[in-house]
């Protein structure tokens, strides 16, 4: 059988609306997982006890594919975004850092493979972000493209969701590191310095590039403070005004405190700048 090369492809036939075998065995797959009773073999839980729940980025044209998929993955016990296309999931990227990204290989526009290969030629947190490929391309030739652009692995539809499972389990523990001790907990917060990210009772909370960069700076000095003038000047490329840094702190006690004009965690050392109070991570039992 002769290989269509990749110009020669079509891609309109892979629209939203393309009637593709694959993806209806696909969803009847998946629609049958979600009614059965979950399975503690494969469920993030059991696999990772112990870790913070993953934030999944699914990214399918497929409306059906990508609701199902992010149903399952959220009884699985993981966080999950989701985009229909790899624009959007470009203007998730900006706002999240994902712990893994399950892409289509075939969308309308940019392609996985391509996609794939120009978040390995971004900057981090983009450059080593996990990929796990879904596609209905089941030759040697577009798997090897596929790795070559950087994926992590590949999962041919159809597809059982249990293997899916195993295979994001797998994709997550080489990527993740054992145990959590950068982290830092106020009250329902985690935040991770690392990563950018600030969770709330599991849930990702949005935070602003500024924001991050001030919460960063605050959990890394472990409860010591910090003065105004530190933090206006954490990065030399992006200049900005001690009274900036006030309305920026003003912002984050909206999100994390219970009451911003009493702060339990981010407090104001008079005369001297800011610091945030954190808690010891207790280890899971």
């Amino acid at each position: 059988m002769t290989r269509v090369p990749h110009h020669a492809v079509d891609h309109a036939a892979f629209g939203r609306n393309r009637p593709n075998a694959d993806n209806v065995i696909d969803s009847k797959s998946l629609e049958r997982a979600l009614s059965e009773k979950p399975d503690s073999t494969f469920s993030q839980r059991a696999l990772a006890p112990n870790a913070k729940a993953a934030h999944i980025l699914v990214v399918d044209d497929d409306q059906r594919i990508r609701t199902l998929l992010s149903r399952y993955l959220t009884k699985e016990g993981y966080l999950v975004s989701a985009a229909a296309d790899t624009r959007e999931a470009s203007a998730r990227m900006r706002d999240f850092a994902f712990d893994l990204i399950v892409l289509d290989g075939m969308m309308p526009g940019e392609r996985g493979a391509d996609f794939a290969a120009r978040l390995r030629r971004s900057a981090e947190p983009l450059r080593s972000a996990p990929i796990l490929m879904l596609t209905a391309l089941t030759e040697t030739a577009d798997r090897v493209e596929g790795l070559e652009a950087g994926v992590d692995d590949y999962l041919a539809k159809p597809f059982d969701p249990r293997e899916l499972s195993l295979r994001i389990a797998s994709i997550l523990r080489r990527a993740r590191p054992a145990d959590s001790a950068g982290l830092r907990r106020f009250g329902d917060f985690v935040f991770d310095p690392s990563r950018g990210e600030l969770l709330h009772g599991g849930a990702p909370v949005r935070l602003t590039t500024r924001e991050r960069d001030v919460l960063r700076a605050l959990a890394e000095g472990d409860g010591a403070f910090v003065s105004r003038q530190t933090l206006a000047q954490r990065d030399p490329e992006r200049s900005a005004s001690e009274r900036s840094v006030d309305v920026e702190i003003a912002r984050l006690r909206r999100k994390i405190e219970t009451d911003p004009n009493a702060p339990r965690y981010l407090q104001t050392v008079r005369g001297r700048g800011y610091r945030l109070l954190v808690e010891p991570l207790r280890a899971n039992r």
